[in-house]
């Protein structure tokens, strides 16, 4: 059984290339939905997987999708939607069990793929007793917040 990677979506482009993509994204939710398994958009070769599972479209922020891959994030297949309709993305993704947390972007027809690796999820501790994180003498509810910033770091300190 696959692990579920989580994964949000953010395409910029002209108007009318999101359009395209928010139909696109709608027609794979429903195709989904008949036919019970992932999606690839009709110009994507099934080579290596990326389907797209559990679609959803925030339809107050239109440009925005969110969905499931499995094990890992799809960002070969957006960077050939994105190549396509001619837009630029940013993908936010996240598969906790295999300690998958990054962030893809595409603009300018280049692909940035900034994640944390294992020396990051060192550098913080659960405390079962007390049922909280540490990290650099902070006390978290959650260790997802400590995730957000070791990444938003990685991103400030990276020079492609």
């Amino acid at each position: 059984m696959a692990n579920w990677c989580n994964n949000t979506v953010v395409f910029e482009g002209k108007p009318e290339a999101i359009r395209q993509i928010q139909q696109l994204f709608k027609e794979m939710a429903e195709q989904e939905q008949k036919e019970g398994c992932g999606q690839l958009p009709d110009f994507v070769a099934d080579s290596n997987g990326g389907y797209f599972f559990g679609i959803y479209q925030d339809y107050d922020n239109t440009d925005t999708f969110q969905y499931e891959t499995k094990w890992s994030p799809n960002m070969e297949v957006l960077q050939k939607i994105a190549e396509h309709y001619k837009v630029d993305f940013t993908q936010d993704y996240e598969e906790l069990g295999c300690l998958v947390f990054g962030r893809a972007t595409f603009s300018d027809r280049l692909l940035t793929d900034i994640y944390l690796d294992d020396e990051d999820f060192d550098k913080y501790e659960y405390d079962e007793e007390n049922s909280v994180w540490y990290f650099e003498g902070e006390t978290y509810e959650s260790d997802y917040e400590i995730l957000e910033i070791l990444l938003e770091r990685k991103i400030e300190n990276h020079h492609p």
